[in-house]
């Protein structure tokens, strides 16, 4: 990976705020960071030359952060939870400060329509795979603090008490009946929906972190699949349904194993919550949507589905960050199972985003 760009891309998207135009996330740094891991840092400063124009500055706090729990989810105070995580990730192991934050921001883990966790799923993977440098740590600060501003619980969510197993778990999520508006008035629907709490429960809570990792890497698996029957419903939200459970999981490693598993629970609820109010009752055909190349060197060239690095490379020339970030998380499940149909989620997103 080429540190340097992504230090640089770093240094210039931590003069911006975490939102936009009121309430928009910042996808800056999370699809740097996909675009740097996979090769193609390259496209980093002119991705952001265009992407730069359309975010507002760093917000300016008010006061510190004295009562962390009465701070929680008030985007006002964004720019003193920002001054707040610069301090604590200054002063302390990055290890530390993830480890007693994260079961205090988990329970809200619909934050910015999930963006507090994934973006702090980006910067725990370059933090461990790549070391530790003053970028990478303010990167984790201010990933931590959107998630506290904009702290969210996922309305019905708890332990998980059930017996199913991921693909039943999915199958059996139901639908809120108006799917209009924000995340936020569509997450205030659900406690309406009768079998709404019953399938926030239903996922068998793993009984080991071996089996909470395995739980998770399903679970991003199997939302990817999802993804090609039920994107066309609202293509870009339906990719958080992917990427939350994926920032969860690359997180893990980090944490005390104590912790796997009430994260496989919000995991979950975010996949789950996500998909209930904004995928379709009923599911389209998965669509044929491989990208397909003549197999250069063969005695009589034939047509092949590309492999990762193309899929991923494609992502990167459309440009947009959900369809980067996508791309970035279907070849993760890609590697932890195998299955190549996965892939094929990231060149449908580029349809139809």
């Amino acid at each position: 990976m080429d540190d340097g760009i992504l230090d640089e891309a770093y240094q210039r998207l931590h003069r911006t705020g975490p939102e936009y135009e009121g309430w928009l996330s910042n996808h800056g740094p999370m699809a740097v960071e996909a675009l740097v891991r996979h090769g193609h840092g390259a496209r980093v400063h002119h991705w952001l030359d265009d992407y730069l124009r359309r975010l507002d500055e760093r917000p300016r706090g008010l006061r510190p952060i004295d009562d962390w729990r009465a701070a929680l989810g008030d985007p006002k105070r964004a720019g003193d939870w920002l001054a707040h995580f610069d301090r604590e990730v200054r002063d302390r192991p990055w290890r530390e400060v993830l480890g007693t934050w994260w079961p205090r921001l988990l329970p809200g883990i619909a934050a910015g329509a999930t963006h507090g966790v994934i973006r702090v799923g980006h910067a725990v993977r370059v933090l461990r795979a790549d070391g530790v440098n003053p970028e990478r740590l303010a990167e984790l600060g201010q990933a931590l603090g959107c998630w506290a501003a904009r702290w969210q619980p996922v309305p019905g969510a708890g332990p998980l008490t059930g017996r199913s197993g991921v693909v039943d778990a999915l199958a059996g999520l139901p639908r809120v009946p108006e799917q209009t508006g924000g995340i936020r008035e569509r997450l205030g629907r659900l406690p309406d929906v009768p079998d709404w709490p019953g399938a926030a429960a239903a996922l068998c809570p793993p009984a080991t972190p071996a089996e909470a990792e395995r739980t998770l890497t399903e679970l991003v698996h199997r939302a990817g699949l999802d993804y090609l029957r039920f994107g066309h419903g609202n293509p870009v939200m339906l990719v958080h349904a992917v990427t939350a459970p994926t920032a969860v999981l690359r997180t893990l490693p980090a944490l005390d194993p104590a912790l796997w598993a009430p994260s496989v629970a919000a995991a979950w609820s975010a996949t789950a919550a996500v998909t209930s109010v904004y995928a379709p009752p009923t599911p389209a055909a998965p669509p044929v949507v491989a990208p397909r190349r003549l197999q250069l060197g063969a005695p009589r060239p034939g047509a092949v589905a590309l492999g990762p690095a193309e899929v991923f490379a494609r992502a990167a020339r459309h440009g947009d960050a959900h369809v980067v970030k996508l791309a970035d998380a279907v070849l993760e499940a890609h590697v932890a199972t195998g299955d190549e149909r996965v892939l094929a989620a990231a060149g449908y997103a580029g349809q139809l985003i």
